[in-house]
């Protein structure tokens, strides 16, 4: 397995924030999308998906596809330690990554804002520039939340190909949008 950073290593806090949470409420740390804090949270969503969409979403989400060097799975902390959120990406191509299990825990403000930017910021260092992403067109949350976030409808993309609930979207990754 290759090495990864350590927890307290990839710690980071961010500023820029579509909601604009105060940057200290939040950690936020490169995680085993597998440990039990990371299960909770990814259970959590996908009983929300099973709700909202019909589908958990589990079927498109493999551990093993944000493991790698290229890849992160992130957990998003309170400033009591408590897990609040988490999200991932996976290489897709040379320059392209896929968001993946994005959640925020209900009752929490800019959570998601947090680590969409943390994500966006690790991509960009990792030398990717855009991040693409699938979300159900019924899920008009999550439309919203990524459409104010400068993400862009593209064609659908992969196994969503042909799948007239999914609604594909983009962002190109630029040096303003990254974290401090």
């Amino acid at each position: 397995m290759p090495q990864r950073a350590s927890p307290a290593a990839s710690r980071r806090s961010c500023s820029t924030l579509g909601a604009q949470a105060p940057q200290s409420m939040y950690t936020i740390a490169s995680e085993d999308p597998e440990s039990p804090e990371a299960g909770l949270l990814l259970e959590a969503l996908s009983r929300t998906l099973a709700r909202i969409t019909g589908d958990s979403g589990k079927s498109s989400f493999d551990p093993e596809d944000v493991r790698g060097n290229r890849a992160r799975f992130v957990v998003a902390r309170s400033k009591t330690g408590e897990p609040v959120g988490c999200g991932a990406f996976r290489p897709i191509g040379q320059s392209i990554a896929e968001v993946k299990r994005m959640y925020a825990s209900p009752g929490t403000t800019g959570v998601g804002s947090f680590v969409l930017s943390h994500l966006e910021s690790e991509a960009k260092s990792l030398g990717y520039s855009q991040l693409w992403l699938e979300t159900r067109l019924i899920n008009e949350r999550a439309v919203s939340f990524y459409e104010r976030r400068g993400y862009t409808r593209i064609p659908n993309f992969g196994k969503y190909i042909g799948n007239a609930e999914a609604a594909c979207y983009a962002k190109t990754l630029r040096d303003e949008a990254a974290c401090a």
